[in-house]
This record gives C-alpha cells, structure tokens and sequence, in this order.
C-alpha cells in the first residue's frame, strides 16, 4: 500500500511541518460498546491491536454508511490532486480488480490483483515486455496510492494494519478528536510507513491524517485534513486534503465492460452515476 507514492510527484510541496501527538499511552479510556458488523480483514493484527483503536475503527465504518454499504459498492472513479493533463484519473472495479488507470497521455488497463494488463502511450500500445512490465507496476502502485488517500478509513483494519491508541486531542481547526495509530508488517509497497488519524468524537468520522516515512519517526513528513465529506450512493467519500484535493469523485452502478479492456475512450453515455 504505497500512500506516499504521492511524495514522488509533488515533492516539498507535501511536507507541511507539524508536531506529533505523541507516543502511544499506557492506559487508553474504556471501550464503548461493541459495534458489530464490520469483521477485520485477513491478516489484520488484531492480537497486536488495542480494543479502544478497533472499536474507533467500527465506529468510523458505521458512520460512513456501515460495512454491509461499502461491501456492495462496486465501481469507483476518482481524479486524484491535478487537473487535466496532469491529473491521475483511476476507474475501480472492487469485485474484479480492474483498473483503467489514465495520466496525461497514457493510459493503462491493469488488474490489482494479477498485475496484468496494458497501456498506450499516445494511443500507441507498449509492447516492449520490459517497458509494458514498467506501466503497469507503475499504473499498479499509482492505483494503491490514489486509492488510500480516497479510501483509508475505509482500510483501518486491513491486511497487515496495527491500530494503536495514542490520546485525545484536536484536530488543527479545533475540533476534539481521538487519535488513532496504523503501522504495517508485509503489506504494499511502504510497509514501514505510519499513521496518526484524527476521529471526530461528535460523529467518529476521520478528520486529519499524519504521515510518517518510518514508523520510528517522532515528527510527520506533512498533516492535512480530512473533511468536506459527502454521500456517493450509500457511502460517504471525502475529497479535501487542504491545499490538495481529490475531484471528481463517483460512485458508478454500471459501467461498460469495454472500459477495462479496451483503450477506445469511456462511453458514459453507458454509465450510470451515482454523485
């Protein structure tokens, strides 16, 4: 999960100086009740995870429109930080994995999950092994970068993620929140990165983020916000990360079968879109 593939792009633009909250404490507050319903995923370190911190994660999940709503949403589109011809634009389809990955003047097809696929350039096909191999390795992490920074509260209790409470606090706009901490073991592209995330305690939604390059970093690489949160179909998505911003943002019902296979433009005429 390579969250900070970001880094490459814009570079000392993304740091924005911050002090961070703090180390873990010793003594977290009791848990609220149980939320059901939103079982963590496979090889998620639950044994290493405090009850407080997943019981946040719960309440984040239910707040954004339940697990049962984000389970059976299925295709999602998004631009990500730059407008046209700079922008990334991505089309995902969760229950198959594709991807119709599109950046300036190329564009690539490729499945998450095989890391196949292809690409043009200019309309023209990669067909060079080594350089089709490169595009979609490329395409692939642009994907798992863009995607967690649309997605990540919906992944606090992924594959590989330790949750760890750190205090109460707030946000930089003043609002009381809890902080949560995610760290990594053999996941994605940058397991050793970690995570501060702000929870709202008025309506547990995720209102900041901290990232740090190495989880044994005292201060973050940059904070930003979390907020203008919207409903697309029955879930909530969030586009403002301060002076970056992630537009454009969709939930689709139905998308032709040929935008993941073929570089012919999207027919959205064919597309049924829920804003």
């Amino acid at each position: 999960m390579n969250r900070l593939h970001l880094l490459a792009v814009i570079g000392a633009l993304a740091v924005i100086a911050c002090g961070g909250p703090g180390e873990p404490r010793d003594a977290a507050p009791t848990p609220p009740p149980a939320t059901l319903g939103n079982p963590a995923a496979e090889g998620f370190n639950e044994a290493g995870s405090d009850a407080v911190a997943m019981e946040m994660a719960d309440r984040v999940m239910e707040s954004m429109g339940g697990r049962a709503a984000w389970d059976s949403t299925r295709y999602l589109a998004w631009r990500f930080f730059y407008p046209p011809p700079d922008g990334r634009t991505h089309i995902w389809d969760k229950e198959t994995g594709q991807v119709r990955y599109e950046h300036g003047d190329q564009l690539t097809l490729v499945n998450i999950h095989t890391r196949e696929g292809s690409s043009w350039v200019a309309g023209e096909p990669i067909e060079d092994p080594e350089k089709l191999a490169k595009a979609l390795q490329q395409g692939y992490e642009a994907w798992v970068n863009d995607s967690y920074w649309l997605l990540m509260p919906y992944k606090l209790k992924d594959s590989g993620v330790t949750l760890t409470y750190i205090s109460e606090g707030e946000t930089e706009d003043g609002q009381a929140a809890d902080i949560v901490q995610m760290t990594f073991a053999d996941v994605g592209v940058t397991p050793q990165n970690k995570y501060h995330v702000w929870i709202s305690k008025d309506r547990s939604m995720v209102e900041q983020w901290a990232y740090y390059p190495n989880a044994t970093d005292e201060e973050p690489q940059f904070v930003t916000p979390w907020t203008d949160w919207s409903r697309h179909g029955e879930i909530q998505l969030s586009g403002n990360r301060g002076q970056f911003a992630l537009t454009e943002i969709a939930v689709l019902t139905s998308i032709p079968e040929s935008a993941f296979h073929a570089p012919e433009p999207v027919d959205w005429s064919a597309v049924t879109i829920i804003q």
